[in-house]
């Protein structure tokens, strides 16, 4: 069993809410803290739930402008404006009442996991509401408001860290945290994405980005092909990132997990499976421990398999922060999975695991990006 384990549970933030079309929904963080619920972890020893409250001003500000802020509030308030020139437009970012309210507050979750972290009260926490990676200093982007990593790592260095690593898993390249870091070399940022420039969000995160001026190297870029499944993947983050976070030795380990790499994915096209989240959460629990002194705040990221997949990706993922995979039960709760169906309004998995799908076409491919970023960094 880990040391102290917090479990960020803030409900307000279901009101970071794009509409009921839209594909980020609310009910993914529901789900997952209901699930949670329902296996008993929110219950063991170690385990603290923990609330939060909205990110200050001065929070925002390490990251975001003040126009930018400025602009979230009015917009949500319903003040007319030329919001486009922030990023606010029907598709990826529509405006919805009190943004900067909502955005505010998971930025807060986001802090209040890095503040139990630094503090000492727990080694891990866990704001499944986080994540929203693609957020710029001054504009909205990829259903992202804040970028409540960003702020939680500018907490942090305020605080007195002296070198955070910041591992982003999610399918598309963690954009908006490595430009925020980009010249600052007290930050590594590591992004394993799916990558096309030519046609897949954010059309960035070539492996040719390796930071700014200030700062060569500390952004690390692991551009994947389309189709790669669990064994290639597995292998990219076992070979990239625990050597390349062992030698940044950073006070936190930060981690975005996003699970938008399912097979399922509907924005995506990765081949993961329910395998590869809990192989890589034991992976990066492991890797905090021995680069981090144990200090590992994580945020949940993208997913849009939203009853089917996200929870128990996150799941999986805050049974390995709390010492408990091991002995965590295949099966589902049956109430949880009958009212995760009746949300869905169609059956979702009973368990865990789900079928291997084998070696995939892609894998090849992605072995040699892997070998060609490791030949990058080391030679």
């Amino acid at each position: 069993m880990s040391a102290g384990v917090g479990l960020i549970v803030e409900r307000s933030v279901r009101i970071y809410d794009h509409g009921p079309q839209h594909p980020l929904r609310p009910d993914r963080v529901l789900l997952t803290w209901d699930l949670i619920e329902a296996c008993g972890l929110d219950r063991l020893a170690n385990v603290q739930v923990r609330g939060a409250e909205a990110a200050t001003r001065t929070d925002l500000e390490r990251v975001h402008t003040a126009a930018f802020i400025d602009a979230t509030t009015r917009a949500g308030h319903g003040e007319p404006g030329d919001w486009r020139a922030f990023g606010y437009a029907a598709g990826d970012n529509p405006i919805f009442a009190d943004m900067h309210e909502a955005a505010a507050i998971v930025c807060g979750a986001s802090i209040a996991a890095a503040s139990a972290v630094w503090s000492g009260e727990v080694e891990h926490a866990f704001n499944a509401a986080g994540g929203l990676h693609h957020a710029m200093p001054d504009r909205a982007s990829g259903f992202c408001v804040y970028d409540d990593p960003a702020v939680a790592i500018a907490w942090l260095l305020a605080e007195g860290a002296e070198r955070v690593a910041y591992v982003d898993v999610d399918v598309h390249h963690g954009d908006g945290v490595q430009e925020i870091f980009w010249n600052d070399p007290r930050v590594l940022t590591i992004s394993m994405h799916e990558y096309d420039a030519s046609f897949f969000f954010p059309g960035t995160g070539g492996m040719d980005e390796r930071g700014g001026p200030d700062a060569p190297g500390s952004a690390v870029n692991v551009p994947l092909p389309r189709g790669t499944g669990d064994g290639a993947w597995l292998d990219a983050l076992r070979t990239i990132v625990p050597r390349a976070v062992t030698e940044f030795a950073p006070d936190v380990l930060v981690t975005q997990l996003g699970c938008d790499t399912h097979h399922s994915d509907p924005l995506a096209e990765l081949r993961l499976t329910t395998y590869a989240y809990r192989e890589a959460a034991a992976t990066l629990h492991e890797l905090a421990h021995v680069a981090a002194g144990g200090r590992w705040v994580a945020t949940g990221g993208g997913g849009y398999r939203w009853a089917h997949v996200v929870p128990r990706a996150w799941t999986l993922a805050f049974a390995e922060m709390a010492g408990s995979a091991d002995v965590l039960p295949d099966e589902l709760a049956d109430g949880w999975v009958a009212r995760a169906s009746a949300r869905a309004g169609e059956p979702v998995p009973g368990t865990f695991s789900e079928p291997s799908l084998g070696v995939q076409p892609a894998d090849d491919e992605a072995r040699r990006v892997t070998a060609a970023v490791s030949d990058i960094l080391w030679g």
